[in-house]
């Protein structure tokens, strides 16, 4: 990716795949406003939205596909996030990996601690428009489930926080205990996300403000 051009058209192949808007922003690791608003630029020029700062919504696109494709890299981030999520706990026997992007760094923080792994799909999945408090995430079946554990939430990106709070709540409600959440970036430099720790390696930050 090297300009809001590229995104433009990758987000138009997403959506003519059918994938939703939520989907969208995960895989090109941005919010969900910046997904639809690619989107609708990908169709032509989209209608100006109130107090929309010029040029677009204010949002950092983040590009790891070179590690993504590539095992031994992936597998050094592993350890990296395994090594800043021990600081919390040496006793906590499940990762929970947030689907999609988050689930092979997850994977990766699983095999270097020895751990279960479990998997969690966001609602963001599901939406397209409107309000996102209606739909519902869920855990796979397929990996090992959460009631009774201690929990790593592993993600690759923190973009608003929502995702890693529904996962952090997902996981109280299934009787887990989230222990630490851990990202490969970082947009918004939070330090905790419902009173769990967050770690991060690498954060964004944005100096200076739009008028």
């Amino acid at each position: 990716m090297k300009n809001v051009d590229d995104l433009i058209e990758s987000a138009s192949e997403l959506a003519e795949r059918g994938l939703s808007r939520g989907e969208i922003a995960d895989e090109l690791n941005v919010s969900r406003e910046t997904a639809s608003w690619l989107v609708e630029r990908a169709s032509g020029p989209a209608p100006s939205v109130e107090n929309e700062p010029e040029g677009g919504p204010q949002d950092v696109h983040v590009d790891w596909s070179s590690i993504g494709e590539a095992g031994a890299r992936l597998s050094a981030i592993g350890v990296a996030l395994a090594d800043s999520l021990r600081e919390h706990s040496h006793d906590v026997d499940l990762v929970v990996g947030v689907e999609k992007a988050g689930v092979p760094l997850a994977t990766a923080v699983s095999r270097e601690l020895e751990t279960d792994l479990a998997t969690y799909t966001p609602r963001k999945h599901q939406w397209e428009e409107g309000d996102i408090e209606d739909l519902g995430g869920s855990f796979s079946r397929n990996f090992a489930q959460v009631e009774g554990r201690d929990c790593f939430i592993v993600d690759d990106t923190v973009t608003s926080g929502t995702t890693m709070q529904e996962t952090v709540e997902g996981v109280r409600n299934d009787g887990g205990t989230p222990v630490a959440c851990g990202v490969l970036v970082d947009k918004q430099g939070l330090e905790d996300v419902d009173d769990v720790p967050l770690e991060s390696l690498l954060q964004v930050i944005r100096v200076g403000t739009s008028d």
